[in-house]
Formats: C-alpha cells, structure tokens, sequence
C-alpha cells in the first residue's frame, strides 16, 4: 500500500482536492436552497443538472482524453470548473445555476475519467482493488475536509465560494508536476453499447446504484437533516462523519475485494445497508448522537459501490478501453445521480423526509436481487467486441 501511495501520489492529492472544492459545493447548494425556503424539488433538480452534465462528460472527457492526453484534459477541466464557480457571486438566479450545475458536471466527469483511467492502466493488475481503495481514501479525505470548512462563519458565507476555486486551481499542480507512470496514448475504439450491457453488466448497476445513493445523500442529505432543526456546522458534521466512515472502510475494502468475489461482496454490503437505512426509515432518530452513529454505519457501506464496481469492470480489461469503460461508469453513476435525487425529493415532498431512506431501503434491495443474477463474465471472455468502422 505504501508503493501505490509513493507511486500515484500526486495522482491522489489532485483527487483529494478536486473533491474537497465539489462536495463543498453539492452542500453549499443544498443549504443556500433550504435557507431561501426553497424546496426539495429544486435541491434534486440542480444535482440532476449536475448529474447530466456528467453523462454528456462522458463523451467530452473521451473526447478530450484522445485530442490533448490525460494531463492537460485534466488541467483545462479544473480551468472551467474554477472559473464557473466564481460565477455563482455573481446570481442567485436559479435558471442560471441550473446551467453552471450541468457545466460542473460536465467538467468533473472529465477529471474522474482521467484520474480513474489513469490508475486502472498503471496500477499492476494484482493491485488494482488496493490502488481503487486508496484513490478513494482521497476522494473521502477531500469530502471530509469539504463538509468541516461549513463550520467557518455560518456556512453560507461567499468566501467558501471563492475557497472552493481555489481548491480546483491548487489540484492542478501536482498532476501538472507528475513526473511518474503515464498511461498510454489512447487509442481511438469503437464499442457497441450492447457489449457494455451483456459484459459489464454487474459493474455497469453497481454504478448506477451508487450514483442513485449518493446523488441523493449530498442533495437531500443536509436537507433532511436541516429539518430536524439543526445547523449548517453540525450538518457539515453529521456528512463528515459519515464520509469519515466511508474513508475508513476503503482499507478494509481493498484488501477484501483482491481475495474475495467483489459480486459477493456487493450483495452483502447491499443487504447490510438495507438494515442500516432502517432506523432512519421507519424510528424517530432524532437524536444527535443517534443521527451521527446512524450517518456512520451508513457511510460505512454505502461509499464501497464505485469502487467495487470499477475494479470489477477492470478484470483482464484491454488497455484500449479503459477510458471508455471508465467514462461508460461515470456515465452509468451520473444517470442514477440525475433519477435519485429527483425520484427521491418528490418522495420527500409527498411522503415526509424520511422517505429519502425507504427508497434508499428499495434500491439495495433491488441491487441484492439483480447483481446475483447477472451473468458472471470469466476472465477468458471479458474481452469486449468492437465495432467495425
């Protein structure tokens, strides 16, 4: 593990920046909406609006990746971020957050593309689930930090914008500065969107999944929480801690998913955080030591999805489609991101708050049931067709 620390170590603190500033901001939009009295509709629209641009990042970020190269897609995609963060001064006209939420999108998804295809081409194969675990110990110590800097001031304060476009433009140094493993020129592949399906079907719904979770969490997190009468400090707090969790089961996750079946694995943490949703479902967790074991438990599990998904999808994976695959899994996380928060807040205006956790309760469920039966792909066969041109 202190290899792959020492090797992509630059790769990590570029990840763990990005993070800090984009999860900063998911809540910030969060408590701006609540604290204008704003409902939970328009919270899951602007992270639908993120969502999308995720999806159409796809695209751009395969696009990008193949014109420029990995580093430079990476530095002009923090370039655009910043500056359409500091856009937000300037309005709170919600058509036009609607917009600047599709170009974050667009633009992160271009990053996770190149961080994620990055270390999946470099990370020896046998390693690959530790190297996944530790890029996602960053991509937690970045939320972590992210929800803490809510304590400063009261929140909501116009600083934490300009803070969060400085986040972006210091994660472009050490990428910029990297002097260690590169991945190869991409070659450009052409990949029947059937062949996603039948082969990558498992990874492809563990991604999805994930995204429908977590879009919901951030979104509508801090707003159920906000609810319950609590401030934006101790709302920040309650999603550190539960990132916290997220951030220490990633060195127990690694190991597990490069001994044990990562499907296996999947099932199982699916029908333990059924149960772990439960108290917050169906009891009066009102409490807030109540609520912050209840937000670690959570964050335990849920955050183990993508990169169990990921590092299934990367078995005995041709390097030539490692981008793609990459971006067809944030693809696949930003349409459950853009259905979650949606489906999720207007179950929330109808059915109370607490409904945020009874459709948590039926999607882990659903992914318990699916994923096993799935077809499993052996490693002689996971090779995936492509098209002719």
């Amino acid at each position: 593990m202190f290899a792959l620390t020492r090797e992509f170590g630059a790769l990590y603190v570029s990840t763990m920046t990005m993070q800090l500033g984009f999860t900063l901001l998911i809540t910030y939009f969060a408590l701006r909406l609540e604290a204008n009295g704003i409902g939970e509709f328009w919270g899951g629209a602007l992270m639908a609006a993120n969502a999308l641009g995720m999806v159409a990042g796809a695209r751009m970020g395969y696009w990008l990746i193949n014109r420029v190269s990995h580093m430079p897609a990476f530095v002009a995609s923090a370039g655009v971020i910043a500056s359409a963060v500091l856009w937000l001064q300037l309005s709170d006209w919600l058509p036009l957050w609607l917009v600047l939420r599709f170009i974050f999108g667009l633009a992160i998804t271009c990053q996770l593309m190149v961080i994620e295809s990055w270390l999946n081409d470099c990370a020896p194969s046998g390693r690959r689930g530790t190297a996944m675990s530790l890029y996602m110990v960053a991509v937690y110590g970045g939320m972590i930090a992210g929800q803490l800097l809510l304590s400063v001031g009261h929140g909501l304060d116009d600083r934490l914008l300009t803070g969060i476009a400085i986040a972006f433009a210091i994660g472009m140094v050490p990428l910029a500065l990297y002097q260690g493993a590169r991945p190869k020129p991409l070659i450009q592949e052409r990949v029947r969107p059937s062949m996603y399906v039948n082969r990558l079907r498992q990874s492809l719904g563990t991604a999805l999944v994930s995204g429908v979770l977590n879009g919901s969490f951030f979104s509508l997190t801090p707003v159920f929480i906000a609810k319950l009468g609590y401030m934006p400090a101790q709302v920040g707090q309650f999603m550190a801690v539960s990132v916290a969790s997220g951030l220490l089961a990633q060195f127990v996750l690694g190991r597990f998913s490069d001994i044990y079946s990562r499907v296996t694995l999947i099932r199982l943490i699916s029908v333990c955080l059924a149960m772990a949703y439960a108290p917050l479902a169906f009891l009066d967790v009102s409490g807030y030591a109540q609520l912050l074991v209840a937000g670690a438990v959570i964050g335990f599990l849920q955050f183990c999805f993508y990169p169990l998904g990921v590092a299934h999808a990367n078995e005995n994976l041709e390097q030539e489609l490692r981008v793609s695959v990459a971006g067809m899994l944030v693809v696949m996380f930003g349409i459950g991101a853009t259905i979650g928060p949606l489906v999720a807040g207007a179950l929330m205006d109808c059915m109370g708050t607490q409904a945020l956790y009874q459709f948590g309760i039926a999607v882990t469920i659903i992914l318990a049931v699916l994923v096993g039966i799935a077809p499993r792909v052996s490693g002689t066969d996971c090779r995936l067709p492509k098209c002719v041109n």
